[in-house]
Order: structure tokens, then C-alpha cells, then sequence
């Protein structure tokens, strides 16, 4: 048995048990924890990454009324897809590129109908390990346990694993009923939401584990190194945004007519090279992910949306 698993208590029924039930009587109310529908959860999950949940409702449910189903979306115009990302803030336009690559790969290659299992739905544009295994879970009730930052901490303060991915997998994996794995997910991800957040609120939210928690016992509340998200200001993410902003906004412009529209100092009649050298590596990155054309022209580039 690894280390992982003998810090494990004993009766795991029990933590399992208490967690479902406080889960059950009383969670943060989303409207894809209330749906079965892959499509639905696919967008919640591409959505979520690194935004937060409360900022996620609108745009989810703006996205679903403009595109309710997936072949909605599959016959879509790229380029409006991607607009309406950057119009709802919702960071990194690829993400909206490859979502909507994945539409037209169900509808193509699997007749409409999603995948179901995580290794057939890691198979799909922009899904990776994470994401195809969190809609297996919530739309087919056929994951494994998820392993986020969320999970990690718990597990880390509650039962003492070793900061180690393979750990905490190995324990989140014993500790998840079989076929339970929509329910337990979404139970230890709230926990970690709620309660055992970086700073804990074991007692005001109720933690279902206090009897068992290591962190409860000692007062040691430390927690895994996490990697901080980078400022977002100034950002090259930021660029990209306004870059797919003001395309949409004018369908097509010079580079030199953008580029004061992405950076206020961008000033080409100051030092033309350096200025139109760093716009044109942004946008030949967005058209690397397939979001911008670059059209060269007798006096300079023209960009616009795909």
C-alpha cells in the first residue's frame, strides 16, 4: 500500500457518506450542476478555466440561447464565436476556437453524439485530461475522481498526502465510490470551494471531515504550492484580447491603424520597425491558433478576423 493510502482513515465509507450528504443538503447553486447535457457542461467546464464560477452564469447562458445545441455551434461562424468570447471576458480567444472545433468534430466524426467515456472525449479539439474527464463525470456519471487545486488542498490538509500528483490521484481514487464519480466530484470540489479554501472555513461552512481532518486537529493549514496566475494588465493576453476586440469591431485594418487601438504608446512614426515588429508577432501568434488572417498588402498588413 503507498504512503498515500495508509494515511488514509480507516472507515472511508463514512467520510464518503458524510461528504455526499453535506453536499446534497446545501451547494453553491450553478445551472450545469442541474443538467445532464454534455454539450451544456463541455461549454461550463472551457468556460470555468481560471474565471470565476459567478462570473461564468451570464455568459453561459448567453452562449446556450445563441447556440443551443452543438450543431449549433458547428455551423457557426468562427470569427463570432470568438467575438462573443472577448465581448464576455472570458480570456484566451483559442479556447473559443478550439470549442468550436470540437462542435464540428462530434457533428462530423461521431454523427452529433458526444463521447462519453474521458479517454474517447481527450480526443476532441482543446479537450484535454482535466476537461474530458470532468464531462464524463457530470454528463455520463463515468470519471474518474478529479484531481484539481481544489482537491489537492483538501486531501493535503485532511489526510496529510504528500504533495506529489501521483499521490493525491492514487487517494482521490480510493476515497470516490464506484459509479459515484457526478456526485463525489462535484462534492470534494465544493468542499474545496467553500470550506477548505486557502483561507479555511472548516466550522462556518460546516466541513463534513472535521473528525477525520489532520488540519483540523493541529492548526496546520498549509497548503500545496500553487503557481500564481499572471498579472493579467499589460498582458500579452490582454494584446490578444483587444487585437480580436477591434477586428470585430472594424472587420479588417491596417496594422498601423490597430495598433494604437491595442497599445496606447504604439507610435510606428516614432520607431516604425520596433512597433509594427511587436504587433506583427502577436497577430502571426493569433494566426498560428487560427483566429486572424494576416493579408499583405502594397503598403502594409491587413489583418482581420477568420
Amino acid at each position: 500500500m503507498s504512503e498515500a493510502l495508509e494515511n488514509l482513515p480507516a472507515d472511508q465509507g463514512a467520510i464518503q457518506r458524510a461528504l455526499i450528504e453535506w453536499y446534497q443538503d446545501d451547494h453553491r447553486e450553478y445551472p450545469w450542476r442541474e443538467t445532464d447535457d454534455p454539450y451544456a457542461i463541455l461549454v461550463s467546464e472551457v468556460m470555468s478555466q481560471q474565471t470565476q464560477l459567478d462570473r461564468v452564469v451570464d455568459a453561459w447562458d448567453d452562449f446556450l440561447d445563441r447556440w443551443p445545441t452543438v450543431a449549433d455551434l458547428a455551423d457557426a461562424d468562427r470569427a463570432d464565436v470568438v467575438g462573443f468570447w472577448s465581448d464576455h471576458s472570458l480570456g484566451y480567444n483559442n479556447r473559443a476556437k478550439y470549442l468550436h472545433e470540437a462542435a464540428t468534430q462530434i457533428v462530423e466524426e461521431y454523427d452529433g453524439a458526444f463521447p462519453e467515456s474521458p479517454d474517447e472525449l481527450s480526443e476532441l479539439m482543446g479537450v484535454g485530461p482535466y476537461t474530458a474527464n470532468a464531462v464524463a463525470s457530470f454528463a455520463f456519471n463515468n470519471g474518474d475522481a478529479v484531481v484539481d487545486t481544489n482537491v489537492k488542498r483538501v486531501l493535503y490538509r485532511a489526510f496529510s498526502i504528500p504533495d506529489e500528483d501521483a499521490a493525491f490521484e492514487d487517494a482521490a481514487s480510493t476515497l470516490m465510490s464506484e459509479g459515484e464519480s457526478r456526485v463525489w466530484n462535484n462534492a470534494i470540489m465544493e468542499l474545496g470551494g467553500v470550506a477548505c479554501e486557502k483561507t479555511p472555513r472548516c466550522d462556518a461552512a460546516g466541513c463534513p471531515w472535521r473528525e477525520w481532518c489532520d488540519a483540523y486537529a493541529n492548526g496546520d493549514f498549509s497548503a500545496p504550492d500553487v503557481p500564481e496566475q499572471s498579472t493579467f494588465e499589460g498582458s500579452r493576453r490582454q494584446m490578444r484580447g483587444r487585437v480580436i476586440a477591434a477586428l470585430k469591431e472594424h472587420d479588417h485594418l491596417a496594422i498601423d491603424n490597430l495598433g494604437p487601438k491595442v497599445r496606447v504608446d504604439y507610435a510606428p512614426e516614432a520607431d516604425a520597425e520596433a512597433d509594427r515588429e511587436w504587433l506583427r508577432d502577436l497577430l502571426e501568434d493569433l494566426a498560428d491558433d487560427g483566429l486572424v488572417e494576416i493579408e499583405e498588402g502594397s503598403d502594409q498588413p491587413i489583418a482581420r478576423l477568420r
